[in-house]
């Protein structure tokens, strides 16, 4: 049923000139205001003198206005980009689960690092690192020549912030990492060094000793590996926004393992750390450590036996060929290896649901995929981390086949009353 009410509803409104007209103006403005609030019209817009009081008819029919609407908007405004990093949302990979047979109630949510602004984990780590050692007083705008060896996307995120905040910024990397992320770097103004595959970061690693060494101590390594800063962030973000964002019903952690900054960093916040001020808020969470199968360190690490062949892998961003500082050990239950094949075969499977990932990600949801099929975690949920975007991968292997297909389109041929002889076909329908 639809009743009429009379409502005399009376606003303060702000005048930035003293005229009749604009007076009048605002009278209006008011009064249409008023019309559509209805008899929920507020009386509490803020500004200046003027009291204008207005007469409406409204229909108070319970699908016309809702009790919360809010009678004020509100900026929402970021004034930096790396005031953007952060509170990345979770995704319900239940179609992953099902392609792959699983379906034993148990659920696998994908942690979309993916969205950051510089689109992976690394930001976080990037701001963390750059942030501690200003307060800290070890580096300063404008006069500090920030030096980083990385595989990549911890350097992008350096790059960023150090653009963003007046740092030079010499990296140094394995020569097989994507162009994709070299030019990344050189837009972001970075200078980038490379340095043979065959000695992965610890020749990268070397090589930014160096570079420090030749700088006369305005050079600093910020060394993601071992500073505290970076398992730190996730100790109060990462972890943080996992745990509310499943109400602290998850049961098992995946992650790969780079600096090994996110996966002890969650888990100490999860399970509990004393020596962080961290109390145990789930201490059965069953954490999983993700490395390739062709470098199992942390395996080894962890007492465990190498499997296959060990070399080279194709999982940018995993496996480094050390096991880092930052990795805590004891935060972890479980190691699983997965080959460069499985992991861009799985990539592949989230492109196709509509996920552009990169192969690092499919490491990480093939081990969640593998773990979840066990018969005692039926009925479990899982959080795996998503650490990037895909499109910054286009020159990896596992992208061959699409880059030959993008190459090999030809322009085809359009409808009358076009003549596609002007455009380079032999005859006018072409």
């Amino acid at each position: 049923q639809t009743t009429t009410t009379t409502t005399t509803t009376s606003q303060t409104f702000f005048f930035p000139f003293n005229s009749t007209t604009m007076i009048a103006r605002t009278a209006r403005l008011a009064t249409n205001w008023v019309q559509k609030l209805g008899p929920r019209a507020s009386s509490s817009v803020i500004g200046g003198s003027s009291s204008v009081t207005t007469t409406t008819t409204a229909s108070t029919s319970h699908h016309h206005h809702h009790p919360n609407r809010p009678t004020r908007r509100h900026l929402n405004v970021a004034s930096l980009p790396s005031d953007l990093i952060g509170n990345t949302p979770l995704l319900d990979l239940d179609k992953i689960l099902k392609q792959h047979g699983i379906d034993n109630g148990s659920k696998l949510y994908g942690k979309l690092e993916s969205l950051s602004p510089c689109s992976s984990v690394k930001d976080r780590i990037g701001r963390s690192m750059i942030e501690q050692a200003e307060k800290d007083g070890l580096i300063t705008p404008g006069e500090t020549v920030l030096v980083e060896p990385t595989s990549g996307n911890t350097g992008i995120a350096l790059a960023f912030i150090a653009r963003e905040r007046g740092y030079r910024c010499i990296l140094t990397m394995p020569e097989t990492m994507s162009i994709e992320r070299r030019m990344m770097l050189l837009a972001l103004g970075c200078e980038v060094v490379l340095t043979p595959k065959e000695t992965a970061v610890p020749g990268a690693l070397a090589k930014a000793h160096e570079i420090v060494d030749s700088l006369d101590g305005k050079g600093y390594m910020l060394q993601q590996f071992e500073n505290p800063a970076n398992p730190k962030v996730h100790r109060e973000t990462t972890g943080p926004e996992i745990w509310n964002d499943t109400d602290g019903q998850l049961d098992i952690l995946v992650s790969g393992v780079g600096t090994g900054g996110s996966v002890s960093g969650i888990a100490q916040y999860i399970k509990g750390k004393a020596e962080f001020d961290c109390p145990p808020l789930q201490p059965n969470l069953h954490v999983v450590a993700v490395e390739p199968m062709e470098q199992m360190l942390i395996t080894e690490a962890m007492g465990g036996e190498k499997q296959g062949p060990q070399g080279p892998h194709k999982i940018q961003g995993i496996g480094a060929g050390l096991v880092p500082k930052n990795l805590d050990l004891t935060m972890i239950d479980q190691v699983v290896p997965v080959h460069s094949d499985w992991a861009s075969s799985m990539c592949h499977d989230l492109w196709m649901i509509g996920l552009p990932v990169g192969v690092s990600a499919g490491a990480i949801v093939a081990a969640s995929c593998q773990v979840l099929q066990q018969d005692e975690n039926a009925g479990k949920m899982a959080v795996c981390i998503i650490p990037s975007f895909g499109e910054r991968y286009f020159t990896h292997p596992m992208f061959a086949d699409i880059k030959s297909q993008a190459e090999g389109l030809t322009k085809q041929p359009l409808p009358e009353p076009f003549d596609n002889t002007d455009y380079g076909f032999a005859t006018p329908r072409g």
